[in-house]
């Protein structure tokens, strides 16, 4: 039988998008800002010129972006109250729980209310069958919760952040979950305010206890011209886990609600 790390967090943080990495190349930016030089997080207009998009792809993320500066907001994820994919539920997520069993890691997400299955020292399956969040294996190299991602399914929500970015199925994304003190995930949140702006959504205890630390990779080469990484940290949480009711609905923001089968008569 293996024996794995204790890995059990709950973590929040009050920053939408991700944060740069220690190194290397980064991910597509915000465009709009605010005096203070930070994204504005009501207007997420990505940077379509960033040399990492491709074609096809920059043109997706400047029409998405036009929409928005129409007044408007374009279909994703979040505004559909639909499942969040990785990456994309990184640049979203404000409180998780990770969860460990014997053979699966499990993250819990708040806003989206679903739960993420990490598969523990197990291959991928051959081929593997695509799903909105992919198939997900993971594996500890010392105390770090390293999961690989593969046989992501395409839509038309499908992005890897909120400036819409587009990816294909042949999106592969490594992720670092590692656990880091208190001062540490302190400096790494004041790191990524200095582009990406606060909120006051979940209440992060900034002085006490272990923060969770995400770094990861992605690699896309239909859509990406190179392999870019971000982080996110997560902050201990002094507030209850919040009930954040978002299933899918018949609201659309961008345009007009769907409509909603009728009949004239009762079939009973």
């Amino acid at each position: 039988m293996h024996t794995y790390p204790t890995f059990r967090a709950c973590g929040g943080r009050n920053i939408f998008n991700f944060g740069e990495p220690e190194s290397g190349q980064g991910p597509v930016a915000g465009l709009k800002r605010l005096p203070n030089g930070a994204t504005d997080p009501a207007n997420p207009v990505g940077d379509y010129l960033n040399p990492i998009l491709k074609p096809e792809a920059a043109r997706i993320v400047r029409e998405r972006g036009e929409v928005v500066l129409s007044g408007k907001t374009f279909p994703s994820p979040s505004t559909e109250c639909a499942l969040y994919p990785v990456p994309y539920a990184l640049s979203m997520l404000l409180q998780l729980e990770i969860l460990q069993k014997a053979d699966e890691v499990l993250v819990l997400s708040m806003q989206d209310q679903s739960v993420r299955r990490i598969r523990l020292n197990e291959a991928h399956q051959r081929p593997p069958v695509p799903s909105w969040r992919g198939d997900s294996v993971g594996h500890y190299e010392g105390d770090t919760l390293v999961v690989d991602t593969v046989g992501f399914k395409v839509g038309p929500l499908s992005m890897v952040d909120r400036y819409g970015t587009p990816h294909s199925d042949k999106l592969h994304l490594i992720e670092r979950f590692r656990l880091i003190d208190a001062r540490a995930a302190r400096l790494a949140v004041q790191r990524d305010e200095r582009v990406n702006v606060r909120g006051r959504a979940v209440d992060v205890d900034q002085g006490y206890g272990k923060g969770i630390k995400v770094d990861f990779t992605v690699e896309d080469t239909d859509v990406f011209t190179r392999p870019w990484s971000a982080s996110v940290t997560y902050q201990r949480v002094k507030n209850e886990w919040q009930e954040y009711v978002c299933a899918e609905n018949i609201h659309v923001y961008y345009d007009k609600d769907t409509a909603v089968p009728q009949t004239d008569r009762s079939d009973f």
